[in-house]
């Protein structure tokens, strides 16, 4: 059995793969551009993919392929449709980055809300200690307890955020498909226009695609918060960046982009230095442990799959 790795450095240089020898041959690129996945991917019976799109126009040619492994909860990337309809199993990973990506949501939040960069620049910067006071209170913080926090898509990730936020004593609301018990669910026009904090935790889809558009964005409030760790396109990011200019609201964190990495034209390049902006580089999901909980998951898939049973099946 080959099985082909397309993406080797998105699961982290770091991480020990050598599991995977026991299943078969592996062949590990550590990225492979459109231009090559075909040919990457044309002998393989089994491969492992994390950002790489794959649908008919590189899959056409693996007579050979039987599996794909996502390296991810999120499959936007893989034409599942096709797949089915060649007989290609796909798996993903569900709930594996449940406990990193709400850290670092709320590590965006809480750094936002305190801002903390400008706070940390003082001292840095010598402001501190020539100053010649005790402390410096300028700019003015608020306490979260007591205010609104909106959570778009309640899934794992989502209630765990929904957990933290409440500990720090928030009014939690959230936006589902399917109102579930013990969060008060709402519906997005609502939970955009009452909450102080908005993080985002929802998956790409055809109706999720801009579900924060320009008109939900000028219906937040002056001082809301958004933060966005799902995906990049469920955000209107010209829209967001212009509000933020604007300073129609006050504060945007982000850690996915519709195009990654993000290029000068993108209009988050333009704010990247504002103090009111926190943008990382798609790092949320990928605390050592996650990355080690999220390849254990497909090997686990591979075996299943080897054995006959269906796990994580998303085909």
């Amino acid at each position: 059995m080959k099985i082909v790795i397309l993406d080797r450095l998105t699961l982290g240089e770091d991480l020990d793969i050598s599991d995977a020898n026991r299943f078969g041959t592996v062949v590990s690129y550590d990225s492979t551009s459109a231009a090559e996945s075909e040919a990457h991917i044309s002998d393989a019976d089994v491969v492992f993919v994390n950002k790489v799109k794959l649908g008919e126009r590189n899959l056409k040619n693996a007579s050979n392929l039987k599996l794909i492994c996502e390296s991810a909860t999120g499959y936007d990337n893989i034409d599942v449709d096709y797949c089915r309809s060649r007989g290609i199993a796909v798996c993903n990973v569900p709930g594996y980055s449940v406990y990193s990506v709400a850290q670092v949501t709320v590590s965006m939040v809480l750094s936002l809300v305190n801002h903390l960069s400008e706070y940390t620049r003082f001292t840095a910067d010598g402001t501190y200690t020539q100053g010649g006071t005790a402390n410096i209170l300028k700019p003015l913080y608020h306490e979260l307890y007591g205010k609104t926090w909106g959570i778009v898509g309640y899934g794992a990730i989502g209630q765990r955020v929904g957990e933290i936020a409440k500990a720090l004593g928030c009014n939690v609301v959230a936006f589902k498909r399917t109102p579930v018990a013990g969060v008060e669910c709402t519906d997005i026009d609502t939970l955009v226009k009452i909450s102080d904090v908005i993080t985002v935790h929802i998956p790409l889809c055809e109706d999720t695609y801009h579900i924060i558009n320009k008109e939900r964005i000028s219906m937040m409030k002056p001082n809301a918060v958004l933060v966005n760790t799902a995906r990049g396109a469920v955000v209107d990011e010209h829209a967001l960046c212009e509000a933020l200019m604007q300073g129609r609201i006050a504060a945007i964190g982000t850690d996915v982009y519709s195009a990654e990495p993000f290029g000068i034209d993108s209009p988050y390049y333009a704010i990247k230095d504002y103090d009111n902006v926190c943008l990382t580089p798609h790092m949320a999901w990928g605390t050592v442990e996650a990355r080690k909980r999220c390849f254990d998951e497909m090997l686990q898939n591979l075996e299943a799959f080897i054995s006959g049973v269906k796990r994580n099946r998303i085909d």
